[in-house]
């Protein structure tokens, strides 16, 4: 009798091959509202331009997506989840307690977090210390934007913005909430979270339904990525935050305060049984789509240098599996 080892992956491997009735042959993308629309346009010009499906692409938020992701091994679990942070070593290690075990990361490019209004609202030159003033649940929760500072419109604090299963909420409450509290006496900058009274409303994970919202509400302010302005900067306008203004040039350069990269991953187990997971990720991180004049670009994607942007699309060609490590370093 001969005995032979399986790895962890091929283990999977046989598992997602051996479930009964869940095969299909169109890649099942979920994840952030943010690279959403990108995602979603390397879809489309991937079902266009070969004989694979077109991928299905769902906007469940960045931690609903990383939670979909690494429920398990098998069809009826998505192939790739899209993310506006970066995977959390928690998340790292529930994918592999239930088999996920071989996971690829990949950087697509940078975004901006705006604070932004309608064209017909006011104009607001905001300070981080000003934003955490206005919606810190352990701070003073003024009613007004002139009860903050003098400087501002005298008009209710009302700001759109989304849940805490989004990524953009995370990195808005790193970025904008943890560090602008370091500036202020007013707020505890101990565990410093939003406030829940109504000044901040959770617009949930469509960052489209927050732009229309805006639209009919000149004077509330909204929450999300540099992408969703530069698409509707017919009807809305960005803040200048820290004295920046939100703009691709300044997200490029690292000069906006409130910028972080956007993300997907794979499911390796599930290359070579879904067809062209390969082929999608390889298209993504094509220069024709993410590099520097790809059309992600027109879409407001700030692109990766060329050589960090080489090095990724190297990562995903292999399949470069992540590791715990990756954390300490």
């Amino acid at each position: 009798m001969s005995f032979f080892k399986l790895t962890a992956s091929g283990l999977a491997l046989v598992a997602l091959c051996a479930t009964p009735g869940v095969a299909r042959d169109q890649i099942r993308i979920v994840g952030s509202s943010t690279v959403f629309p990108f995602s979603t346009a390397v879809a489309e010009q991937f079902g266009k331009s070969t004989d694979f499906s077109t991928p299905v692409v769902e906007s469940t938020g960045s931690g609903g997506g990383l939670k979909l992701f690494c429920a398990g091994v098998g069809t009826e679990h998505p192939d790739i989840t899209n993310a506006s942070r970066r995977m959390k070593a928690k998340e790292f290690k529930l994918c592999n307690d239930n088999g996920v075990s071989e996971i690829t990361e990949a950087v697509i490019g940078y975004d901006g977090i705006v604070v932004a209004n309608a064209n017909s609202g006011p104009m607001f030159s905001l300070t981080r210390e000003q934003l955490v003033v206005a919606l810190a649940e352990n701070g003073p929760k003024p009613m007004m934007w002139n009860d903050v500072d003098p400087s501002l419109p005298a008009i209710k604090i009302e700001v759109l913005g989304p849940p805490p299963s989004s990524g953009t909420r995370d990195a808005f409450e790193e970025l904008v909430m943890e560090k602008g509290c370091k500036s202020t006496e007013l707020v505890e900058c101990d565990g410093v979270t939003i406030r829940q009274d109504g000044a901040y409303v959770e617009a949930g994970e469509n960052d489209n339904l927050i732009v229309s919202k805006l639209e009919a509400n000149p004077n509330a302010l909204g929450i999300f990525g540099f992408s969703f302005l530069d698409q509707n900067s017919d009807a809305i306008k960005g803040a200048v935050v820290d004295g920046i203004e939100p703009t691709f040039e300044n997200i490029a350069a690292g000069d906006y305060p409130v910028s972080r990269s956007l993300y997907f991953y794979i499911k390796a187990a599930h290359v070579g049984v879904v067809p062209g997971i390969q082929e999608y990720a390889n298209e993504f991180m094509s220069d024709a789509a993410a590099g520097e004049e790809g059309y992600l670009v027109d879409k407001g994607l700030i692109p990766l240098q060329a050589e960090t942007f080489e090095m990724i699309s190297g990562n995903v060609g292999s399949l470069k599996a992540m590791t715990a490590n990756d954390w300490n370093s």
